[in-house]
């Protein structure tokens, strides 16, 4: 009847007759509340449930002669001559019967599909019946589903949000997003903008402390003194005034080795007797001490070479030692010494848990903030020439970052804070909508002179970080 492109429609009779069909009224859908039979748990006895992720239920007789495996969602309905159990909405119009053998699959149908119209509609600009959906469909193979549908139903029937693995249980992802969840690869925490990574600058260093003026005027003072002392010593043979100078060349240079070398414990010691402020009682932008217990935020870390999971800070130092003909580790690495070959630190954004009040604080220590870490590090693989080849995972991790395992003598020391740990966090608190948070000071703070230890003072700045060795201390499960 459409041979000439004119429109034409079928009336409820079978007659075809020219022109635009009339637009049907749509009807608003009617709901009728059945009562639910017991199903015991399983859900091949659920009705429409079981219908929603084509699991087939007791007692139907389907026509396909395939398997059907994850039908494509289509506008319309292919019905069946199959028994179902479940509501119908009354609002379900005759249908197109649809005849299939083989297999369909989520790729497409693979199978011959022949169709038979018998139904009566409005027609498009192609002469052809238009297809609609009107609500879930009694018998219905393919629906237009509101969202994706989990490819396994768990095991206890119950339908949760969010992915599921291949167990049928929904997958455990630590944090908002997939790839920050855990931090495993080295490039993925680098460029992360979440974690800050601290180079050696935010280490102590008696050299970057002291003031550099002070310096050059007292090494100053004691060249004109050993000048001095030289000229008298040859003009009238006095020696005092070069014996003086050297004694006080000796006491200043003994004095700034003590400092070189026990400084770091030093100020470990004024961090240990600063004293603790209570959370609660804390005004906003007061500078304090919070001792609690650590847990992670949304980015936790893992650690280098040891994968310990859930950290908020790692360190990991590869030294050498270099000998007479030995290759320097760097370009101030000295004979006979040892010397920082390569070091990777990262810090994260945590909770702190106050002991003092119980209450939790966010330590902003990511997202390229100042960080000043005081946390040991323990010797984890000592490698000789004898003994290199001993460890696999360490030179694994010497390929991964591009590193020559030559014939020298090397240490690998690792250190972390993970989650449960005990620490000591020094910083501002920021009160905003409610939320606690201890951010970096704008003003480092200093120690002041130490005259019973002989320490000068140390600036300290940023966010003070103080754990011991957790490798050695039981932590605390949260």
């Amino acid at each position: 009847m459409g041979s000439r492109g004119f429109p034409s429609h079928q009336l409820s009779n079978g007659l075809y007759v020219s022109g635009r069909p009339e637009q049907p009224k749509e009807r608003t859908p009617t709901m009728r509340s059945v009562a639910m039979p017991y199903t015991g748990g399983d859900i091949k006895k659920s009705g429409e449930l079981g219908k929603m992720f084509d699991i087939p239920m007791d007692g139907s007789k389907s026509r396909k002669s395939g398997q059907l495996n994850n039908a494509p969602s289509r506008t319309g309905s292919f019905v069946g001559a199959a028994s179902h159990s479940g509501p119908i909405l009354p609002n379900t119009a005759p249908r197109s019967v649809y005849t299939t053998s083989g297999n369909i699959s989520s790729g497409g149908m693979s199978a011959s599909v022949s169709m038979k119209k018998t139904n009566s509609g409005p027609l498009n600009k192609h002469g052809e019946p238009v297809k609609k959906s009107s609500g879930p469909q009694s018998g219905g193979v393919t629906r237009q589903n509101s969202g994706p549908i989990p490819p396994v139903l768990p095991t206890t029937g119950l339908i949760t949000s969010g992915p599921l693995n291949s167990a049928g249980a929904p997958r455990k992802v630590s944090g908002p997003l997939e790839f920050t969840g855990s931090m495993k690869s080295h490039s993925s925490v680098t460029h992360n903008p979440a974690t800050t990574t601290l180079s050696l600058d935010d280490q102590y260093s008696f050299r970057r402390n002291f003031p550099k003026p002070i310096l050059w005027s007292v090494i100053l003072i004691f060249i004109m003194g050993f000048i001095a002392g030289a000229f008298i010593l040859g003009a009238v043979h006095n020696a005092i005034l070069l014996v003086v100078v050297i004694v006080l060349f000796g006491a200043v240079a003994a004095l700034f080795t003590w400092n070189s070398c026990c400084g770091r414990t030093a100020v470990v010691g004024f961090i240990s007797h600063y004293p603790d402020a209570e959370l609660r009682t804390a005004k906003n932008g007061q500078f304090v001490k919070v001792s609690g217990v650590v847990t992670c935020g949304n980015v936790p870390l893992e650690s280098s070479f040891q994968k310990v999971p859930r950290c908020v800070y790692t360190s990991t130092s590869l030294f050498e030692y270099r000998k007479w003909d030995s290759k320097a580790a760097n370009p101030k690495h000295r004979c006979f010494t040892w010397g920082l070959r390569a070091a990777e630190r990262h810090v994260v954004d945590f909770y702190i848990s106050d002991f003092q009040s119980g209450l939790r604080a966010l330590v902003k220590t990511g997202y390229g903030a100042r960080v000043t870490p005081y946390v040991d590090d323990s010797i984890v693989i000592d490698v000789s020439p004898d003994n290199k080849d001993m460890s696999p995972e360490f030179l694994r991790w010497l390929r991964n970052r591009n590193l020559s395992s030559d014939d020298r003598m090397m240490q690998l020391k690792e250190g972390y804070i993970k989650e449960g740990s005990t620490v000591s966090v020094m910083g501002v608190v920021q009160r905003n909508d409610n939320v606690l948070m201890i951010v970096p000071p704008s003003e480092p703070l200093t120690t002041g002179c130490q005259w019973a230890k002989c320490i000068f003072p140390v600036s300290l700045e940023g966010i003070i970080l103080r754990c011991e060795d957790t490798s050695k201390i039981d932590v605390i499960p949260v």
